[in-house]
Parts: structure tokens; C-alpha cells; sequence
């Protein structure tokens, strides 16, 4: 069941008080128009009725979709730094929901799916993605490693993110976009080749110490790499 309660918010333009309806937790195997949302980056938008500025409320919610195997813990993007702690409250949720300490029909459910946490809306929309692509988001967070240490100028510097935003339909690649957290603003595209999944998908042994620190905790994101010690893999 997708979920909605009323919230009490202030214009950031016109400070007029707006109330909209906030999402809670979103089923998308019951209502796929809402994943269709996300994906279209219009999902949690809303105007404001005294001044018509548009805004976006900040994701906290659960994301379900049995039939792709997905299970997401959305989180606002300024919540980053909290990772290693809502990593936990993720799992502990999961585990009464749909894990070991859940009723035996949602097991059931639990057991085909991948755990994950995000922070932003554009976070989510490539998790969602990246599944729609039949892709593994592991390997998607190393090409982001391998554009880093291959593209002479990146925009790298914090609220700045890389996401992996469609494919190219001329040359069958990836496209990937670096664009502003705060804003969602696009700053810059490039098109990378499909072959570099391949080679990285090829080459597990190659990749496998970068893949155990990626897969420490359900936020597997190249972000984390870059966020002090954080938690030991193995």
C-alpha cells in the first residue's frame, strides 16, 4: 500500500503556508504511475497557490517494488553524512517488514529483494533506473570511479553528484550527468560506452576490493568512498 499524510510547509519564494500531501511509503507494484513519477522527476512537486513558485519536498519514505526485486529507504539529501546510522535504521526496518524478524508471508516477499538507501531525489531516480536497465548498481557505481580517474575536468566538490540519467539512443552508451544536489540542477553530460560495463562486469577479480567496500551497507553509492573510514567490509 502506498501511503500519504497531509504536512504543513512554507513557500521558499513567498513564505505563504502550503499543505500538500506527503508520501509515506510508495508500492509501486500497486500503483506503477507513482515509480513513473519518479523516474519523470516530477513526483512530490508542487506550486505554490499565492505566488505559483514550484518546489520539490525532500524524499523520507519506503519504496516497494516486489515484482523488480527493489526495496529502498529514500532519504533527504542532507542527510548524507548520517549514512552509517540510517544504513542501520534502514536494516532494522527491513528486518521487521519483510526479514528475518517479519511474519512468514513477508519473507517470503523479502527474500527476492535488494536492500538500498538514498539520499535525494536524483539518488533514487537512479535506482530505480538502473534496475528499469537490468543493470547492477555496483557496477554502475564503478564506472563512476573509472570516469573519475579518466575525464581530464570534473566538477567534483561537494552537493555536486554524478548520475547515471538514460541511455544514448545513436550509440547504445550510458549517459551519465554531473548536476548540482540542493537545485537538481543538470551541470554537465557525457556519454560513456556500454563496453566499460562489460569490462568492469568481466573482470570481478579485478574490481572485487572495490566492490566489497561498496556493498558494506545497503547505501551503495561511490559517495561513501569519499565520507571518512566508514564501515569495515567483510
Amino acid at each position: 500500500m502506498s501511503l500519504f499524510h497531509p504536512v504543513n510547509l512554507v513557500c521558499p519564494q513567498c513564505e505563504a503556508p502550503v499543505t500538500m500531501m506527503a508520501v509515506g511509503s510508495v508500492n509501486a507494484d500497486r500503483r506503477p504511475d507513482l515509480r513513473e513519477d519518479i523516474l519523470s522527476d516530477r513526483f512530490q512537486d508542487m506550486s505554490c497557490e499565492a505566488c505559483s513558485e514550484s518546489f520539490r519536498l525532500q524524499p523520507q519514505f519506503n519504496y516497494l517494488d516486489a515484482g523488480r526485486g527493489q526495496w529502498i529507504a529514500a532519504m533527504p539529501a542532507n542527510r548524507l553524512r548520517d549514512h552509517l546510522e540510517l544504513e542501520d535504521e534502514a536494516r532494522e526496518l527491513f528486518s521487521t517488514s519483510y526479514g528475518d524478524a517479519a511474519p512468514a508471508a513477508a519473507r517470503d516477499v523479502g527474500g527476492g529483494l535488494a536492500v538500498r538507501l538514498t539520499f535525494g531525489w536524483p539518488a533514487v531516480r537512479e535506482k530505480l533506473l538502473v534496475r528499469q536497465l537490468e543493470l547492477d548498481d555496483v557496477i554502475v557505481e564503478m564506472m563512476k570511479l573509472h570516469i573519475l580517474r579518466s575525464v581530464e575536468s570534473v566538477p567534483l566538490a561537494e552537493g555536486i553528484e554524478l548520475r547515471l540519467t538514460g541511455t544514448d539512443d545513436d550509440t547504445g552508451g550510458y549517459v551519465f550527468a554531473w548536476l548540482e544536489t540542493a537545485s537538481e540542477q543538470y551541470i554537465e553530460y557525457l556519454t560513456v560506452p556500454a563496453e566499460l560495463y562489460e569490462a568492469i562486469h568481466a573482470n570481478p577479480d579485478g574490481w572485487q576490493a572495490i566492490r566489497d567496500r561498496l556493498e558494506t551497507g545497503p547505501f551503495v553509492d561511490m559517495q561513501k568512498l569519499y565520507m571518512g573510514e566508514g564501515r569495515a567490509a567483510g
